[in-house]
């Protein structure tokens, strides 16, 4: 599973809003922006809003999520954001939706006109079913159910394939070298446009002063022109950087090619390459994901064997070979080293029914269905595992020996502590969590502290010095020296001496042992806290 908190801006979101998220995208010049569609697809947006780019009809940026109603109840398959931003966003019934910077009309609407939300692409695309869309800088590109590419926006360098390097306007197909072939996949670097057939072949146009075309020259293309380089080899995969390109061919072959000025393309050096050159993260590991973005000069791959590298510029550093990480997926690679801090594609969180080893423990606890035995508490039961408890617990390891009489009994009878304290420290042991008022947090650390669970104990103190109060502070101070809890005896201390008036107001001040208000105002004198 990805973890979207990974990425700044997702802090900002509660954990419901978090558990929401179906998927997610991350953008803009600064990473400040984001759209992410929940599982009932419902889409939400927030952040700066540069450009009108979050396309609430309005110029302000939000901290908080913002419902897009029209788009609302429609599956999104492809999405993808440039430079100004403007985005562009295919539904599963195969409509186009544009909005945000138009100074190229990049938004496929014949006008420059900032798109404040989203409207529907039709100029040119009438019962055409876009399956897949990408985006450059300032221009744009739709893929269709028949394998046509349709493009649009700027095009000073040739990179809406025309032939020509007047903007586009609308959405116009893409022919030439294209004519008759079925694209399968496309992608834009800044000002360059890629695309694969079905047959494995790469084409490219637009802007190639970099050689990010693989063309063997650094000459601009007004028209697709196929990458010869690759002749032979079966293209599944193709990625564009600002100024690189990757793609991985059908054995888990990586090359490379274009700009090198931060190490991008995994050679070693920095120098660029007008060919495609062989990338080997890992000697005969098969490589099955490449990632890049048109915003960066990050490079990523994930090989069969689920190891993840990254090269490239990451955190301004120039990394010039593929470096191994600890990452489980090359999405994470973005949010943590790209500048900005960018998703690359359209993040996708599927639940599958498959749960991790804490995730099926945690389900399992309290569970009747599963459990062996069952502790009864004020007259309540709470379902738990042998197995787990002697695996977590030192005392249940001994409990559990065959000298105990416990170990034979599917009833364990518990009256020195309430039911929620009992329950929360079992459940403790099955998430590695709690979940209690100060008040009962003090219940926890003495059981913590008759079991000898110092990880536990700790945990407690944290809760109780989290949760003090005027009203309470003496009744925890009291606790602490029961217990005794050095550290949390002296935050309790001090923190009666800091209120000392209200404090000494309280029921729980008047209500305590007679030698324990002597010992608190002695220590206190001594602090100087009668001194006024």
């Amino acid at each position: 599973m990805v973890d979207v908190s990974k990425w700044p801006l997702f802090t900002l979101l509660g954990p419901q809003e978090i558990a929401s998220i179906r998927q997610a995208c991350i953008f803009g010049t600064s990473a400040n922006e984001a759209v992410y569609i929940t599982h009932d697809h419902e889409v939400f947006v927030f952040g700066l809003n540069c450009s009108n780019c979050l396309g609430t009809g309005d110029n302000q940026s939000t901290i908080a999520p913002k419902k897009l109603d029209v788009l609302c109840g429609r599956k999104v398959v492809s999405l993808s954001y440039g430079s100004g931003p403007h985005i562009l966003l295919a539904t599963e019934e195969g409509e186009l939706y544009a909005w945000g910077h138009n100074g190229y009309s990049q938004l496929g609407n014949g006008s420059t006109n900032q798109g404040v939300s989203p409207v529907v692409v039709s100029a040119n695309l009438m019962n055409k079913k876009v399956v897949g869309v990408a985006c450059g800088s300032h221009h744009s590109m739709a893929l269709t159910y028949e394998g046509e590419v349709y493009a649009w926006g700027y095009n000073n360098c040739g990179q809406v394939g025309s032939g020509s390097t007047a903007n586009q306007p609308a959405p116009r197909k893409v022919s030439n070298c294209l004519q008759n072939k079925a694209v399968v996949s496309i992608a834009c670097g800044q000002t360059s446009s890629m695309a694969v057939v079905d047959n494995g072949e790469v084409y490219g146009w637009g802007y190639n002063g970099n050689g990010q075309l693989g063309l063997g020259n650094n000459g601009n293309q007004l028209i697709p022109c196929r990458l010869t380089a690759l002749q032979g080899l079966c293209v599944l995969q193709i990625a564009s950087g600002y100024a690189h390109s990757l793609a991985l061919t059908d054995e888990g072959l990586l090359y490379a090619w274009g700009a090198n000025t931060y190490g991008q393309l995994g050679t070693g050096n920095k120098s660029n390459q007008l060919s495609p050159v062989q990338i080997m993260p890992e000697k005969e590991s098969r490589i099955v994901e490449i990632a890049a973005c048109h915003s960066t000069h990050t490079s990523a791959a994930k090989t069969q064997s689920g190891q993840v590298y990254m090269w490239g510029q990451c955190r301004g550093q120039s990394v010039v070979l593929p470096h191994l990480t600890h990452f489980a997926c090359t999405d994470d690679v973005f949010a943590c080293f790209a500048t900005p801090s960018v998703m690359w594609r359209l993040l996708s969180m599927e639940h599958d029914d498959f749960l991790t080893v804490a995730q099926s423990l945690k389900k399992e606890f309290d569970s009747p269905e599963t459990s062996d035995l069952k502790f009864s508490v004020d007259g309540k039961y709470i379902h738990v595992h042998k197995a787990i408890l002697k695996i977590r617990c030192e005392h249940f390891r001994s409990m559990f020996q065959s000298h105990w009489n416990e170990d034979m009994k599917e009833v364990i009878e518990i009256d020195q502590f309430s039911y929620p304290v009992y329950r929360s420290f079992l459940e403790f042991l099955y998430t590695d969590s709690v979940d209690l008022p100060p008040e009962d947090a003090i219940g926890l650390l003495d059981l913590a502290t008759s079991y000898c669970e110092n990880r536990l104990k700790r945990l407690c103190q944290h809760i109780i010095k989290r949760g003090i109060t005027v009203e309470n502070a003496f009744s925890l101070l009291s606790a602490a020296v029961r217990y005794d809890a050095e550290d949390l005896e002296e935050f309790c201390f001090k923190f009666c001496v800091n209120h000392l008036t209200e404090v000494t107001q309280t029921t729980a001040f008047w209500q305590i042992d007679g030698n324990m208000l002597k010992e608190f105002i002695c220590r206190a004198s001594r602090c100087g806290a009668f001194k006024n």
